[in-house]
């Protein structure tokens, strides 16, 4: 059975419209539903945070040493770690633990 490529990228194209234009125009107005405020406002952090989990999983040669050094960059800067800090702290402990497990 041969693919058409291009059918495949004209429904891409409309699927990707439609999704952006239908909220546009079915909702006019301010939302005033909390619920639904409250939803909209961390749907890009959730979006963020599944993107970069199963990247940051599959990054190191070992899924052990990917995890001890997310707990250490996500205790770090739940106190208040600066970004540098947190990137520092999260290489350390992978290259540290690469030595130690096999």
């Amino acid at each position: 059975m041969p693919r058409n490529v291009y059918l495949y990228l004209l429904i891409m194209a409309a699927v990707t419209y439609l999704i952006r234009v239908l909220p546009l125009t079915v909702i006019r107005g301010e939302i005033k539903n909390k619920r639904v405020r409250a939803f909209l406002y961390y749907v890009p952090y959730v979006t963020l945070a599944v993107m970069t989990f199963p990247a940051i999983i599959d990054a190191t040669g070992s899924p052990l040493t990917a995890v001890a050094a997310l707990i250490a960059a996500v205790g770090l800067s739940w106190f208040g770690g600066s970004l540098l800090q947190v990137s520092i702290l999260s290489c350390a402990v992978v290259f540290i633990l690469d030595k130690f497990v096999p």
